[in-house]
């Protein structure tokens, strides 16, 4: 991270240009005094020259300076902001304050930089600034632009070239983003780490070959690592080199057996090339590692029915629920449980505060029905009659709410309503026909009420939205990967006076 000193130093280049610009007899023994690196006698001077000339935005910005210098931001902000007060356009005092402001990674230097590129359209310190705030804001489309104006002056960053190339991956634009990350392994060629995020993008990109070149020196010998082999086997296979992705996940598993992630992509490598066996029986030795992953048994589930063996499938597919019932198969719901850090309770909690000035709302109604079914309530009890009543008014007032129909589906069943359970799982389906969460609760309703013949067709169905959303996850995981990376902390020290 830049130091204070260096910020100073930015601070300064602006400072001594608009002294050229702007002469004042009153301040030369400031500027001498920051010259010679005598802070506090800098704001001593500009204390006693600012008691004559109030209205001096050039005596605050230097005063801000030597506060800056002296490591006192809020002492600098202060006098920065007062000379802005006086001269809205005043350079030195909109370049302090900027800095300051996105040092301490505030929002608030977002405006000042805007108002410095009026100014200075060019000037690639505040493109640059403007390029990290915002990422960091989440405005990747303006990040970019800013990032392109910027120039040279953050090619030497990694943590900002991070960022650019992060930015430009969420965009879709994988070509730039490639060109970036080669850069950051080109500036760092033994850093393993760089090289796994080029070739991460590259095998988005689709663009295997040039993926295995980049891996190329991390698999020589035998210490290379398990996730490394496991991103070299997608890139095989993507190349068409089946043989050599298997060789390389087996080695990868072997490496490190704890790590699921691995069975799951040697299964889909079976379910892709129709080994539906072996890819049960790697799966099963992943078992006895990993006895209570949920994902595995969804996994083995999807081959089984490849095989037809529908009995085995909708026992690995039934186990995988108890050990898991709210994360093993999709649920729109979970995702706003995450939200509150998995805490149900504070999640029901400030559902039910909306619903008293919200009464109607279905989709606050399938909520509260939803996060009470999650926390296990029993049939009988007044929450669990709390949980009826809601579901079935949520859909009452929005019948299309696909959601909704699903948690009253699995309050059905919880008190064997079967045929009720199967209307709704119905209905629900034909809203949201990619649920795998209804699907497999059609199952179970079918099953316990005798209906067994449309049961192989639809584990058929589960098996194949199982394994789309498996491929959908690989993808996801390939941009956490690159989105992963360190968000820039550091000030953006200036190219120029």
């Amino acid at each position: 991270m830049f130091s204070l000193n260096r910020l100073a130093c930015a601070i300064i280049m602006f400072g001594s240009l608009a002294l050229a610009q702007a002469p004042h007899p009153t301040t030369e023994p400031i500027t001498a005094a920051l010259r010679a690196r005598d802070f506090d006698k800098a704001v001593e001077l500009s204390r006693t020259a600012l008691k004559q000339s109030p209205n001096n935005a050039q005596l605050w910005s230097l005063q801000g300076i030597a506060f800056a210098s002296k490591g006192e931001s809020k002492n600098a902000l202060a006098a920065f902001e007062q000379a802005l007060k006086i001269s809205p356009d005043y350079l030195a005092a909109l370049a302090g304050s900027a800095q300051i402001l996105y040092q301490q990674g505030d929002v608030k230097a977002i405006p000042v930089l805007n108002r410095m590129l009026s100014l200075r359209p060019d000037d690639p310190t505040a493109h640059a600034m403007l390029a990290v705030l915002g990422y960091r804001e989440g405005k990747c489309e303006a990040a970019v632009g800013h990032f392109e104006r910027a120039g040279d002056l953050l090619a030497a960053q990694l943590d900002a070239q991070h960022a650019y190339g992060t930015c430009l991956v969420r965009l879709n634009r994988l070509e730039d983003a490639t060109k970036v990350f080669q850069r950051t392994v080109s500036a760092n060629p033994d850093d393993r780490r760089e090289r796994q995020l080029l070739a991460s993008v590259q095998v988005m990109a689709k663009k295997p070959q040039d993926a295995i070149a980049t891996l190329g020196p991390l698999l020589q010998g035998d210490s290379t690592e398990a996730e490394t082999l496991e991103l070299a086997s997608t890139a095989y296979e993507d190349a068409g080199n089946t043989p050599q992705a298997v060789s390389t996940l087996r080695q990868a598993i072997l490496r490190d057996p704890n790590n699921v992630n691995f069975y799951l992509d040697f299964a889909s490598l079976c379910l892709a090339h129709q080994s539906f066996q072996v890819g049960i029986d790697v799966i099963t030795d992943g078992m006895r590692v990993k006895p209570d992953a949920a994902k595995l048994y969804l996994a083995r589930g999807v081959l089984y029915v490849q095989l037809a063996d529908y009995e085995k499938a909708e026992a690995d597919f039934e186990r995988a629920h108890e050990l898991d019932p709210n994360q093993s198969l999709s649920s729109a719901a979970q995702g706003l449980a995450a939200v509150q850090q998995n805490d149900i309770g504070k999640a029901l909690d400030a559902v039910q505060k909306k619903l008293a000035k919200k009464p109607d709302d279905a989709y606050l109604l399938y909520l509260q029905a939803d996060f009470l079914t999650q926390k296990g309530v029993d049939p009988g009890t007044p929450e669990f009659q709390k949980a009826m009543q809601s579901a079935k008014r949520a859909v009452a007032l929005q019948p299309t709410l696909a959601s909704a129909r699903a948690v009253l589906a699995k309050l059905y069943l919880q008190t064997g309503q079967y045929p009720d359970a199967i209307a709704q799982c119905r209905k629900a389906l034909e809203i949201d026909p990619k649920d795998q969460t209804t699907v497999y609760r059609l199952i179970q309703a079918l099953r316990k009420s005798g209906q067994k013949a449309e049961i192989p067709g639809l584990l058929k169905r589960l098996a194949e939205l199982r394994a789309q959303a498996t491929q959908e996850e690989r993808e996801r995981y390939r941009y956490k990967l690159v989105g992963d990376e360190a968000i820039p902390t550091a000030p953006v020290q200036s190219s120029q006076p």
